[in-house]
This record gives structure tokens, sequence and C-alpha cells, in this order.
């Protein structure tokens, strides 16, 4: 009898194109998920990730299930788990896939310890990337810390390679443990309006890469600035987050577009880059990764924060972004930008306190992305636009949400606004702003307050 495997699920929640698995789809297997939040510490799943983490488990569940071994499901500590998994069925190796956060490295290298002193073995899988990390290096050996040659040498490394077929058949090796109740959903309504837009799970993100490439990427170009376009981006990046799709399998699906595929694959080259810089600069989600940052003189506000939370900025594109944020899990990558600017530029904000937020709200919320966007956004990241570029929120919304689409949906009291105030709206008469705020500082002031603290630490 072939001796089984333990197969660990961590951040690779699908059967195509799957290492792991391919590697032990010919044993007895018994598929296992860990919820250990205390090894992740303050990156363990946000609010948002843990309702899509629920669905998405239930739907590989039902998959695995339907190909003969079901998904175990268990909370604890996976370097105490797996271990005792690997140890009452026998398995010599547990198969899982890499991950490249600073605390997924640790606890990989204290379960693979677990295992050795048992006489076992961990086996790791690449799955998440492109290309790993080590891989990609510049002339002289060393990392890239800017994203356009980083971008340029993964592209001349050529094709990613075909992705793998998923299985037709597993195995399930014997005495498998009753799951868990994981309890990822909230204990409020707050998540009611995910479901509507989003159906998490591996058949979830095909459909969703189907529909991507048979009607907005030829059009992807043009819309991907336009947060009132419905359809005017992939929505591909909360099952990228999970893994119910591979970047090999978007990349390889895209790709075969030509020429309409090359803005869009620059995103995925993004997402590449970020885990490239978490890799190398394992301090990116709480540190600035240019020095002088340390010593910005932010000010931290609990008012201003919480009137940013809220949507209640005064300004329309801003707020329909924090809204729409708070109501879907989700916010578009343009507003995101002008979101992020606001709360550390005009309101002087820290950018962990936003990245927290965003990481707690949002259902594709990614440490690596998360981080080196806002450190972007910041001025202080690797490859970050300069400080003291600071977006208009007025201009920006002008030229994004040009009709006011995108604000009268997330921001219904301003419906009844002509388009040349919906982005102003200080200047209509107080009867049709229906209770809507003034701006907590106005565009010049906030702009004036950046670039005086950022003065100070160019000195």
């Amino acid at each position: 009898m072939t001796a089984p495997a333990l197969l660990w699920f961590r951040n690779d929640l699908r059967l195509a194109d799957n290492p792991a698995l391919a590697a032990v789809a010919d044993r007895p297997i018994l598929p296992v998920f860990v919820l250990d939040d205390a090894a992740a510490g303050p990156w363990a799943h946000g609010g948002a990730q843990r309702w899509w983490l629920h669905h998405s488990l239930a739907r590989l569940g039902a998959d695995l299930a339907a190909l003969g071994a079901p998904l175990v499901c268990l909370r604890g500590d996976a370097a105490t788990i797996i271990p005792a998994l690997a140890e009452a069925i026998g398995a010599a190796e547990t198969h899982v896939a890499r991950r490249y956060e600073p605390w997924g490295r640790r606890q990989d290298e204290v379960v693979a310890m677990a295992l050795a002193a048992l006489g076992r073995r961990l086996v790791r899988h690449r799955g998440s990337l492109l290309h790993e990390p080590e891989a990609v290096k510049t002339g002289t050996g060393g990392y890239y810390q800017v994203y356009t040659p980083f971008a340029r040498a993964v592209l001349a490394a050529g094709d990613p390679g075909p992705a793998l077929p998923p299985p037709t058949r597993l195995q399930a090796a014997p005495g498998a443990p009753a799951s868990d109740d994981l309890a990822l959903l909230p204990r409020r309504d707050w998540a009611d309006g995910f479901a509507g837009p989003w159906q998490p799970g591996e058949a979830g993100a095909a459909r969703r890469l189907e529909h991507f490439i048979a009607g907005g990427l030829a059009f992807y170009a043009a819309q991907r600035d336009l947060p009132g376009v419905s359809g005017g981006t992939s929505g591909l990046s909360p099952h990228l987050r999970f893994g119910e799709v591979s970047p090999r399998q978007v990349w390889q699906a895209v790709a075969a577009n030509g020429v309409q595929a090359t803005v869009f694959l620059k995103e995925i080259l993004w997402r590449e880059f970020s885990y490239h810089l978490l890799f190398h600069r394992p301090e990116m989600p709480e540190h600035p990764l240019r020095p002088a940052f340390a010593a910005f003189p932010w000010a931290p506000d609990a008012r201003l924060l919480r009137a940013w939370q809220q949507g209640r900025t005064g300004y329309p594109i801003v707020d329909a972004g924090m809204r729409q944020l708070w109501q879907t899990g989700w916010m578009h990558n343009r507003v995101r930008m002008i979101a992020a600017s606001l709360l550390v530029k005009h309101l002087l904000q820290p950018w962990q306190a936003g990245a927290a937020w965003f990481w707690d709200c949002l259902v594709d919320g990614d440490l690596a992305s998360n981080s080196a966007s806002w450190q972007w956004v910041a001025g202080c990241g690797a490859d970050a636009a300069p400080y003291f570029r600071v977006f208009n929120p007025i201009l920006q919304g002008r030229t994004f949400d040009a009709a006011g689409d995108y604000v009268r949906r997330w921001v219904p009291e301003l419906a009844g606004l002509p388009d040349a105030l919906i982005h102003a709206p200080w200047e209509a008469p107080a009867a049709l702003r229906r209770g809507y705020p003034a701006p907590v500082i106005g565009h010049a002031e906030g702009r004036a307050r950046a670039l005086a603290a950022y003065a100070e630490v160019t000195a």
C-alpha cells in the first residue's frame, strides 16, 4: 500500500494548478486546514477575510469530498496539530504551499522542526507566485527595489509554464479527526452585503476570470480607473488572495488575448513585486522602508481617523470609497489611492492606521500588496510615489467620476446634486446636501500641512 500523506492547505484553496496537491494525488491523503491565529499575530485574518475564508473552505471541502478525500478544518497551534496528524495517519511527508509573510515563514520553520523530531518531513511547494522571490535577482545578485526593472526581469524570464490540471479522483487516508467549528462568520450582520458581489471558491474564481476575459479585458486599459463603470476591473483580487485561482492560471488565460492583456498583466506583476519586497524586507508591514520616514511628524487624531473610516470626510470620492469598502469588503483601486492619500497627507494620520483598517475590512486583504501599496502612497516605500505629490480629491473625483455615478451610488444623500457640484457639495445649498458634512480640512490647507511635514524629514 502506498504510504499516506498529509496535505496542508493554507493560501491555496483550489484543486487546479496546486503543486502540493498534485504531488500527493496518487496516494491516500488527509487534506487539512488549520486556523492558527496565534501564529499570525496581528496579521491573523481580518473580519472581511474571515467571512470569505468561511465560504471558501466550504466550497473547497465540498470539492474535495466529491473526489473522495474530505477536508478537515481545525483550530489551534499548527506546530502541534500538523505533527500530531502526521503521526496519527502514518504520513512521512506533509505537503504545503510556501508562504512568504514573516509569520508564515516562521511557522514553516517551527512545523518543519516538529515534524523532523518525529522523523517526518515538511515538503514545501510553490503556488502563489509566478516566480519564487529568490529566483528574481538584479545583475549584481541582489533584489529589485524598483517596480519597472523588476517587471522587465519577470517578463524576460518568459512564460511561467502551463497550469496543472485538477485531480479527477482522490483517496482518503484513514484516521481523519472531526473538524472544529472555526467560527469565522461575524457575530452581527456587518457582512450581509458581501454575498451579492462575491462568490468565494474556486468555481467563483473561474467564472470571474472567464467573465473578465469575455467582456472587461478588452476595455480594461480605458476603464480601469473609472470606479463608476461596472466591470471596469477584474474582481480577481480576493480569489488570488485566497489561492482559489493561481497567478499562473490568470497569466496564461489573459496573455492568450494578446496586446489587450499588457496593462492588466502589469497589475499581476505589481502583486508579484509586493511579495518580492515583503520577502526581502519583512519589516514592511510595520515600518517604513525609507529610514527617514521613521521620524515623520504624524499627528494621530482619533476623530479624523474615525471620519475617514466612516466615509464622513466631506470629500465625496473618498467617502464613496470608504462606504463601498464597508458595505462590500472591497474598494476600487483608483479610489483606494485617493482615500489613502487623503488620510496620510491632508490628515497626517500614520499609514499604518490606514493599512490596519483596510486589513480588517478588505476581502482581498493581502499583507504584501496592502503594505506595499500603503507605503507607496505614503512615500516611504522602496519604490514609492513622492510624498510631495498630493492627490487633489476634488480634481480626482471630477477626472475619474465625471458624471458622479460612483458618488451617487455610495453617498446617496448627494444624489440630487448636479454633476458640476457633485465633487464639491459645499458649494451647493445646504438643503441639497441632506446632512452631508463639510470637509474635515480644506484641500489647500491639507496640502500645505503635508508639505510642511515632509520638509521636516528632508531638511
